[in-house]
Order: C-alpha cells, then sequence, then structure tokens
C-alpha cells in the first residue's frame, strides 16, 4: 500500500486527498444513535463470547461443560444470558451492518460498487486472520459475504426491504427449528418409541465424540503454545467457515436487509422517513416505542418457556441444541427490532451522559474493540499467559466481562481525543480507499 514506485518517491495516490462524495465519514458526519447502539452491542457481544473464549466449543452451546452449571447461580446467570444477549447482539451487529451499507453507497457514489466490494475483500481478510489467530468464533468474515449478497438489493425501497427481511428470517428460523427438532425428539421419545433407538445410539456416539474432543481442546488451550493453539484452530476449527454461507442465508443477510430498511425510514437519524412512500402510514416516534417495548417484552416471553424447560431438565444436549441454536432464531427477531428501536430512541439523550457518551465512543471504534476484546481474554485465559481456560463458572465469568467493558468503556474516549479513527479502523480505511489519511487530529 505505502510502496516506493520506480524513481523510489511515495506512490502518487497517498498524498492525494480523496474525492469529497468518497473520503471516510468523520466525526462531525457521523449518526450518533448508529455508534451509540454499536456500543451496546460491541459490549453485549463480548457476554455472548465470553464462554467461547474461555472454554472449549463445546461449552458454548452446551452448559454442562462448564464448572458448576447445575448450581442455580450458575444456571440464572445462563438463563439471563438466553433471554438478553444470546443472539441479540449479533442480531443489533448485522442490523448495523446492513444500515452502514446503504450509508457508505450514499456517501461513496461516485466509485460506485467497486469501493464496497475492496472494503468487503479488506474486512473478509481480517476475520479470517481474526479467526485463525485470535478467536474461531469471528463475525467479520461472515458480515463481509453476507455484505456482498446484500448489496444486491440496494435497489429495493425502504418498505420492500423490510418485507423481504423479515419474511427471510423467518423462513429461515423455521428451517433451523426443524433441522434440530429431530435429535431433540430422538434423545426425548427413544425409550417409549423402538424406531428411535437406533438415530438415538447414533447420537449418543457423536455427542461422546464431542466430549472427546472437548477435553483434548481443554488440554491443549491449557498446556499447548501459542503455535499448538494456532494449529488446533486450523485443523479442528476451520471446518466451522463452512457453515458460514448457510448461517448468511438463513440469518445474517434477512437482518442486514431489515438493517437497511430501518436506516431509510430514517430511524438512526432520529427523523421522518425520506419519501412519500416510506413515509405513507409510518408511526409516529411515540408508537414507535410502544411497539418497541411490545418486541422486546414478546421477545422474552416467548424465549422464557424454553429456556425454563432446558434449565429444569439440566440440559439434555440435544434438548438444549434445540432451545440454544434452532427454536429461538425466529421468537428473538421482535426483541432485536424493539431493542433498535429503543436504543435509537435513547441515544441523543444518552450522548449528553458520562456513559453514553463512553458507550459512542466505543461504538465508533467498534472494530477495534472487537478484536482488541479477543486479544484480551487470550491474555486472560489461554495457558501461556493468564492460564484461566476451561476453569472459571458462569458466575466467576462476570468478572472477565467487567474487565473488557471497563477497558472498552476507558479506552475509546482518550484514544478518540487524540485520533480521528480507532486503529484498526484506520488500516481498513486507509485499504479500502489505497490511500494513506492522517491518523492524528
Amino acid at each position: 500500500m505505502a510502496g516506493e514506485d520506480a524513481n523510489g518517491g511515495r506512490q502518487a495516490a497517498l498524498s492525494e486527498a480523496p474525492p469529497a462524495d468518497a473520503a471516510p465519514v468523520g466525526a462531525s458526519g457521523r449518526l450518533v444513535a448508529l455508534d451509540f447502539i454499536r456500543g451496546v452491542a460491541v459490549l453485549g457481544i463480548l457476554f455472548a463470547n465470553i464462554v467461547a473464549f474461555s472454554h472449549p466449543h463445546l461449552a458454548y452451546d452446551w452448559p454442562r461443560a462448564l464448572p458448576n452449571a447445575l448450581e442455580p447461580a450458575d444456571k440464572a446467570v445462563w438463563l439471563a444470558q438466553y433471554l438478553l444477549i444470546d443472539g441479540k447482539m449479533r442480531g443489533l451487529f448485522a442490523l448495523l451492518f446492513g444500515a452502514g451499507l446503504v450509508l457508505f453507497a450514499e456517501r461513496a457514489r461516485a466509485r460506485g460498487a467497486w469501493l464496497q466490494l475492496r472494503r468487503l475483500f479488506w474486512l473478509a481478510l481480517f476475520g479470517l486472520a481474526h479467526f485463525f489467530l485470535l478467536f474461531w468464533g469471528d463475525i467479520l468474515f461472515l458480515y463481509a459475504i453476507s455484505g456482498v449478497a446484500a448489496l444486491l438489493f440496494l435497489g429495493l425501497s425502504a418498505r420492500r426491504l423490510l418485507a423481504l427481511g423479515i419474511v427471510w428470517h423467518v423462513c429461515g428460523g423455521l428451517f433451523l427449528a426443524a433441522a434440530h427438532w429431530a435429535p431433540a425428539d430422538a434423545e426425548l421419545n427413544a425409550a417409549s418409541r423402538p424406531e428411535l433407538h437406533a438415530y438415538a445410539d447414533t447420537l449418543a456416539a457423536w455427542w461422546q465424540d464431542k466430549e472427546n474432543e472437548a477435553r483434548a481442546e481443554t488440554k491443549i488451550f491449557r498446556e499447548g503454545s501459542y503455535g499448538d493453539q494456532v494449529a488446533f484452530v486450523a485443523e479442528k476449527r476451520a471446518p466451522l467457515l463452512r457453515q458460514y454461507p448457510t448461517l448468511a442465508l438463513i440469518e445474517t443477510i434477512p437482518l442486514m436487509l431489515i438493517g437497511m430498511a430501518l436506516y431509510r425510514f430514517g430511524l438512526f437519524a432520529g427523523r421522518s422517513p425520506p419519501g412519500e412512500d416510506e413515509a405513507e402510514d409510518w408511526p409516529d416516534p411515540r408508537a414507535m416505542r410502544g411497539w418497541a417495548w411490545a418486541g422486546v417484552i414478546a421477545g422474552i416471553a416467548l424465549t422464557l418457556p424454553l429456556g425454563l424447560w432446558a434449565m429444569m431438565t439440566d440440559f439434555p444436549p440435544f434438548l438444549t441444541e434445540f432451545v440454544f441454536n434452532g427454536a429461538p432464531h425466529v421468537l428473538r427477531l421482535p426483541m432485536i427490532l424493539g431493542l433498535a428501536v429503543l436504543l435509537a430512541a435513547w441515544a441523543p439523550h444518552a450522548a449528553h451522559g458520562w456513559l453514553g457518551e463512553r458507550l459512542i465512543a466505543a461504538g465508533r471504534m467498534a472494530f477495534s474493540n472487537y478484536v482488541g476484546t479477543s486479544i484480551l481474554m487470550m491474555l486472560v485465559f489461554r495457558g501461556w499467559a493468564g492460564g484461566l481456560f476451561g476453569q472459571l463458572d458462569r458466575v466467576e465469568l462476570l468478572v472477565a466481562v467487567a474487565l473488557g467493558w471497563a477497558v472498552m468503556l476507558r479506552w475509546s474516549k482518550p484514544w478518540l481525543a487524540r485520533y480521528r479513527y480507532g486503529p484498526l479502523e484506520w488500516c481498513w480505511r486507509c485499504l479500502s480507499y489505497w490511500q494513506r489519511f492522517p491518523l492524528r487530529r
């Protein structure tokens, strides 16, 4: 990017300012609501990922892989996370990414889709590096490939984007629920239905293999070197990347379409929708808040019986898979939308308080904070560093979550007081535009 030309001088592109309609947006042109919601989501995503940072892959889906999993306090933390965090923060990020695609397209019209595609290409490379070197639970690569597909729908109106996104998301959720129900049904009913015996035995053997792999993973991440751990991820976790296109189709792309629609409706700008077509029958802000609260309450009410079912039966493996990964996909959509509306409405008021300012700063640096927490948690849990891998229960993990939150809230605002962008945001912009932008203010 900053190479020498044939005469030994810097490439001219590095010293030229980008066209006005293609330059990265500065602080004065940002939408406060987008940054505020990103700040909330990047803190929430740490809570959602803390088990994956600190325990083998199996523990992310199955609570009994953690110490003290059946203690009342640990069950309560699991249930709270299941109701309020899991899937919701990832959903908010997908909405915001979709909104960002439209915002970027509006501000870079002169360069068209190629600039967007180059931007997504570099994000995919960042995501792969993050996956293999820091944390196998990466979402950056997923968002990059989903974003490429979402660009195909930029020409649709806000109402069509919203309708398509919702219907698409619901259909994906029904598919997921059906796919996860068959193993759960066999687990629950094999004793009374002889035709399920062979299938249940196959499932039990497969689960035993997963438990054996989890023990091997724990040993590697407790005792192995960093190189050993990267090699383990490359061998055992790389197949997860093959699931990304399916997850993109089922969840991420439709949520991005919904986010694109909400941006065009003016939700994140705190204004009425632009254009007559979008404005027709659009609710006023008070009605929107009422519907948003209804969505949040409905999301909790609909998933609470599922969470209690898994918790009160002590988390049978395949029932827990159905409850965690299958059934809640459709049911949490009202809550994701409700949270987006409520946080967008709260953002202008929160921006004047200490916590709101810190969350907005964390949101402006969401890319750096997301990857930075992976580095921090690696230093806390890997055996060659903090050495806590596989040892803490859910209650104890709350301390690690609080540490990550404190770091994000503490460093983001002072950094942005001295620099224009977060470090990774700056790198991403320079690579996307193939130009070096000033970093210091």
